[in-house]
């Protein structure tokens, strides 16, 4: 039995600074104000494929891609990636599409990437609904154990971090360290998480996207409600959007409430 298709899967070539990329996409069109979507680190674009089965975004255009070094994306050169690139490949991306305006989602690596996106081209974007990105030095708990349990070998380091993820207590912790493995290429781990590091403890990150000057929402699962800054971001005019029954990682714990609070936000923009 045959179905229509819900999004066209292809792949572009680009050129990024020298670096060659093969990059895997799904994206359909439509008449409405399109969506950037940037998963995170050792996840892929398919976290936001359901989007077509979301009747409240008919109509929206998307775009969601492996981010170089992640999925079924081909990177000549996985040294050379880090935040500042994977901002240089989204740029790409929205060129190549012929994209001028949209709304932006990121998770975690990839609201970091938005953030630095964002505050780079603020004019374009429509709204921002940042998925426990880094915004401040508390958000290193997985990229900071580039650094807290340092080892020489870039192999080893990877296979000890998805074995501490999958025995972690987060919420689906476990079923995210599962496919780790298969999602990341290890030659791309250390230059994502080092940078990621350096830029959450010096690059100004809770400055930067307390000024970006459109509807900007901070989603968070409810383990992480501790985090310190919250209250701090919701004076600031920040909406804050708890999931229920979540750690990190809402879109495997509780999408449903997920893309309702994705939703909220872009009808304000």
């Amino acid at each position: 039995m045959s179905h229509p298709a819900r999004f066209t899967h292809e792949n572009i070539a680009l050129n990024i600074d020298g670096v060659r990329l093969d990059l895997a996409v799904i994206h359909r069109s439509g008449p409405k104000a399109p969506i950037l979507f940037l998963h995170g680190f050792g996840s892929t674009k398919e976290d936001y494929a359901d989007i077509t089965l979301q009747r409240a975004f008919d109509g929206h255009p998307f775009i969601a891609y492996d981010a170089p070094g992640c999925g079924e994306t081909a990177c000549t050169d996985l040294s050379r990636i880090d935040i500042p690139f994977l901002v240089k490949t989204a740029q790409s991306v929205l060129k190549h599409f012929g994209v001028e305006q949209f709304h932006l989602v990121g998770h975690s690596m990839g609201g970091l990437t938005g953030l630095m996106l964002a505050h780079g081209e603020p004019e374009r974007v429509l709204s921002f609904v940042d998925i426990e990105g880094n915004i401040a030095p508390e958000d290193c708990f997985l990229s900071r154990q580039i650094h807290d349990h340092r080892r020489d070998d870039d192999a080893r380091f990877f296979h000890d971090f998805i074995e501490r993820t999958r025995l972690a207590s987060d919420p689906a912790s476990a079923l995210y360290a599962a496919s780790l493995g298969h999602k990341v290429r290890i030659g791309a781990v250390r230059g994502i998480f080092e940078s990621m590091v350096a830029l959450s403890d010096n690059g100004g990150l809770m400055d930067k996207f307390l000024a970006l000057p459109f509807p900007r929402q901070y989603m968070f699962g409810v383990s992480n409600a501790h985090l310190s800054y919250l209250e701090h971001i919701c004076a600031e005019g920040v909406q804050l959007a708890c999931i229920a029954d979540c750690g990190h990682f809402p879109m495997y714990s509780n999408p449903v409430l997920m893309w309702q609070h994705i939703k909220s936000l872009q009808d304000r923009a």
